[in-house]
């Protein structure tokens, strides 16, 4: 894997991003252990931008943690301030998953009303339509029943 390249000012973006976060990993004397890249993965997956703090008072070693970890993790290195570090990487697509059994949602349906003389405006009316409603013809609102279908028709399902 590859660390990610940005130029200096999406850098500077995510600096300014990271300014507030709270460290989500720890890093002490044992160092960089499985545990603790499976944590910074994990991290990097659900908010794209972290801090680690390491306890380390050795800087050079701490700049060559930066550089391990945005190698291993596939991220890019943003900063490196006393003993904390900010690594960024994009926050990977969702898959949605379609579910078969979904009914649809709620809307919202605009009802008009016109005036039985031509002289008056019509009325407008707005009204949320659930999922099991549908709107009559004469514009109110009936809970919609399960359409039937012929026998020959089910045999054929």
């Amino acid at each position: 894997m590859s660390a990610i390249n940005l130029t200096p000012a999406q850098r500077k973006e995510h600096r300014a991003a990271a300014h507030h976060l709270d460290p989500v990993v720890q890093i002490g004397s044992e160092g960089l252990t499985p545990g603790v890249l499976k944590e910074l993965d994990a991290a990097l997956k659900a908010h794209g931008l972290i801090k680690v703090r390491v306890f380390s008072d050795d800087r050079d070693a701490r700049e060559a943690l930066l550089g391990q970890l945005a190698d291993q993790l596939d991220a890019a290195p943003i900063q490196h301030i006393g003993k904390l570090l900010v690594l960024w990487r994009p926050i990977p697509p969702k898959e949605a998953e379609e579910r078969e059994d979904r009914r649809p949602g709620p809307k919202v349906v605009k009802i008009v009303k016109f005036s039985k003389s031509g002289n008056h405006r019509p009325q407008v009316k707005k009204v949320r339509v659930l999922g099991n409603e549908r709107v009559t013809p004469g514009g109110s609102i009936k809970r919609a029943k399960r359409r039937t279908t012929s026998v020959k028709k089910r045999v054929a399902e």
